[in-house]
C-alpha cells in the first residue's frame, strides 16, 4: 500500500493541514479510490474455520475480548458458500450503496488455521467471485506456516492480498491478559515472513486495556510505525455480554473509555502514525445486542464526527510528530531484541 499523497517532508514547511482526500488522515477510503478509482465495499465472510485458542491446542475459550463468533459477528453464516454469502452480502447492502467493486473479507475466526487444500479452495472461489478487487484475510500470527504463506504468495500474483494481524498491543502483560497465546516475537515473524513476500501487513490494536498508560498505548503505535506496517485497524475496548472479558469485568470493574478521552487518544495515535500507513479503522461498534459498553460506541457516526472535529480543533493530521520519532532513542530497544 504505497500511498500517493505528499509526505512529511514535502509539506513540512506548508502551514496549511495536509489532507487525504479531503481528511487530515491517510484512511482506506481515500487508498480505495486511489488504487481502484472509486469506492469500494467490504463484504465480510465466514470461512468456517476454527482458532488454535478455541479448539484446545492452546486455549478452549479464545482471547477474552472474542465473542462466540469469532470476532466476526457481522459475517455470514458458515452454513453458506463462498460464492453464496457473497451473493446475500451484496444483496443486502444494494439499497444503501452503488459500489461496483468490493473487497471480500475474511473476518471471523483464524483464517489461515486449516488444511492449504482447504484455504485454497475458498481462498480461490472468493478471487474469482465477479467485481471482487481484493482479498483481506484475518488470521493470527501464529498461523502462517511455510506452505500457507506460499498460498498467500501465489494468491498475491493474481489479486491484491492483505493480511490483517491481530496483536492489540505490544506489552506481554497485557497480552497475557487477553490469552492471545502468542508473543511479540511470533508476531514480527510473521510480519517480516509476509513483507517480504510482498503481502501487505494490517494490524488490529486495541485501545484502553485495563492497566495500560496513555504512554504504553502509544508505545504500541510507535513500534507498529517503525516496523513498517501497511495499514492499521485502531479499535476501543468494549465489552461483549458473551466474552470472558464481561464477566471479567463484572467481577473486576475497571475504568472504560469515555468518548472525549477516546478521541483525544486517537488523535494523539494518528499523530504518531507515519503517514502512509493507512489507517483502516478508527473505532468499532459491536453488535448492539451484545454491547454491554461503553454503549456511546454504538453511535459510530457520532464518535468519527467527533475525532474529526477534534483533529479540526488541534490543526493536527497523521505524522506530524513521526518526523521526531526513533524507537530506540525513545525507548532504548531494538525492534530486533523484542
Amino acid at each position: 500500500m504505497k500511498q500517493q499523497t505528499v509526505f512529511l517532508s514535502e509539506y513540512r514547511n506548508q502551514s496549511s493541514v495536509p489532507a487525504w482526500n479531503g481528511r487530515p488522515y491517510y484512511s482506506l477510503d481515500a487508498y480505495l479510490k486511489e488504487t481502484f478509482g472509486e469506492k469500494v465495499y467490504r463484504l465480510s465472510l465466514n470461512a468456517g474455520l476454527t482458532c488454535p485458542n478455541r479448539d484446545g491446542t492452546l486455549h478452549t475459550r479464545g482471547c477474552i475480548f472474542c465473542s462466540r463468533g469469532g470476532s466476526g459477528d457481522f459475517a455470514a453464516a458458515p452454513t453458506a458458500s463462498i460464492t453464496g454469502q457473497l451473493n446475500a452480502a451484496k444483496s443486502r447492502i444494494a439499497g444503501k450503496t452503488h459500489c461496483r467493486k468490493f473487497i471480500a473479507y475474511f473476518q471471523a475466526y483464524t483464517n489461515t488455521y486449516g488444511p492449504v487444500s482447504d484455504l485454497r479452495r475458498i481462498f480461490m472461489e472468493a478471487a474469482a467471485y465477479p467485481d471482487i478487487v481484493a482479498l483481506s484475510i484475518a488470521t493470527r500470527p501464529d498461523c502462517l506456516p511455510e506452505q500457507v504463506l506460499e498460498l498467500l504468495s501465489e494468491l498475491s500474483r493474481q489479486i491484491p492480498v492483505w493480511i490483517e494481524l491481530g496483536l492489540q498491543t505490544i506489552h506481554d502483560d497485557s497480552r497475557r491478559f487477553l490469552r492471545s497465546g502468542f508473543s511479540l516475537s511470533c508476531f514480527t515473524k510473521a510480519a517480516e515472513h509476509l513483507k517480504e513476500r510482498g503481502i501487505p501487513v494490517i494490524v488490529h490494536v486495541i485501545l484502553g486495556l485495563p492497566g495500560e498508560t496513555k504512554s504504553q498505548m502509544l508505545e504500541t503505535i510507535d513500534y507498529l510505525g517503525a516496523f513498517g506496517i501497511d495499514g492499521i485497524k485502531l479499535q476501543l475496548l468494549h465489552l461483549l455480554t458473551d466474552t470472558d472479558l464481561y464477566e471479567y469485568y463484572r467481577k473486576h470493574p475497571f475504568p472504560l473509555l469515555e468518548l472525549e478521552e477516546y478521541c483525544q487518544l486517537i488523535c494523539d495515535c494518528i499523530e504518531h502514525l507515519p503517514p502512509e500507513v493507512v489507517i483502516h479503522r478508527l473505532t468499532g461498534d459491536g453488535p448492539k445486542k451484545l454491547l454491554a459498553a461503553p454503549l456511546w460506541s454504538s453511535n459510530k457516526k457520532q464518535v468519527l464526527n467527533r475525532i474529526h472535529q477534534a483533529m479540526r480543533e488541534r490543526g493536527t493530521w497523521q505524522g506530524k510528530y513521526w518526523d521526531n520519532h526513533s524507537w530506540e532513542g525513545n525507548y532504548g530497544r531494538s525492534l530486533n531484541t523484542i
